[in-house]
């Protein structure tokens, strides 16, 4: 048993299914069961019945998360008391990032923190993708990171904010306004390159809205997506807050909007004082200060 299974025990009892739980801790729902079914076979209990589309607790589930909720409450009262510094000098900062969020780190997050935190010293560790993400801070080389959600069921979201996806065209395209998302289906599209964490999402999400646009230019030259939009190879897809510079462009929000959700991530392991610190700068900080 561990405090990752009592916590998606309690977590699932609170919302009653699977999915909702699931969307509740930003991790996979298949995960989430599994670590469910895990921890009954190793307790050779039946912690969950199901009930329609749902599920309810046992007798003996409830007795087993009124335990748990307990257990989970004096995890956090002893993790608190070992957090104890003097004035945290000398600290150490890392926090892992795509290069498509490094400007929400560099350019808004982290100045504002090392303001107020003077004596940290932040190291920004660059990955490629998430996986690569996930596999840095397992192996302890960054205490946060800043991701898309959802997870890995082994790491802890703190979401914080919705990024709207927009689409960035040539002016000449004629499309109707806001867009519909079944409109990139036939369109020329500027994208990742194939095999790319970052081209397997957008590849996700346009399976799910049930579209299939051409792929007009395919690279991970990022700093050339813009440069090919102008000159009418395709359009793109993008965050609108990370939009700089859009002379000779068009951008266009979608209907019903297009978002993903970004948070900061770390293993289920007690944070350093400089990584907690963080994450509760980033808690109460306005939103729109997130942005760049």
């Amino acid at each position: 048993m561990n405090l990752r299974q009592l916590r998606y025990v309690v977590a699932t009892a609170d919302h009653g299914t699977m999915t909702s739980a699931a969307q509740a801790l930003y991790v996979a729902q298949p995960a989430l069961s599994r670590a469910v079914r895990e921890l009954e076979r190793e307790l050779g209990l039946e912690l969950f019945a199901r009930s329609g589309r749902g599920v309810v607790l046992t007798p003996v589930g409830e007795q087993v998360v009124r335990q748990a909720r307990a257990a989970l409450d004096a995890v956090d009262a002893i993790e608190g008391l070992a957090v104890t510094r003097a004035d945290g000098r000398g600290a150490e900062l890392r926090i892992a990032v795509t290069a498509s969020l490094e400007p929400e780190l560099t350019g808004g997050l982290i100045p504002r923190f090392a303001r107020d935190q003077p004596a940290v010293r932040i190291r920004v560790v660059r990955c490629a993708d998430r996986d690569q993400i996930s596999a840095v801070l397992r192996g302890g080389r960054a205490d946060l990171a800043l991701t898309d959600l959802p997870v890995p069921g082994d790491m802890t979201a703190h979401p914080f904010e919705q990024r709207e996806v927009v689409l960035i065209s040539p002016p000449a395209l004629k499309v109707r306004e806001p867009v519909p998302p079944a409109a990139l289906d036939g369109m020329r599209l500027v994208l990742p390159a194939r095999g790319s964490a970052r081209r397997a999402e957008i590849d996700t999400m346009l399976r799910r809205i049930g579209a299939r646009p051409v792929a007009a230019v395919e690279s991970d030259e990022r700093g050339a997506w813009l440069g090919w939009v102008r000159a009418g190879r395709g359009s793109l897809l993008w965050y609108r807050n990370q939009l700089d510079d859009t002379e000779g462009v068009t951008v266009r929000s979608f209907m019903p909007p297009l978002t993903r959700m970004i948070g900061l991530v770390h293993a289920h392991r007690r944070l350093p004082p400089a990584a907690r610190d963080f994450l509760t700068f980033a808690k109460q900080t306005p939103r729109d200060h997130h942005a760049r």
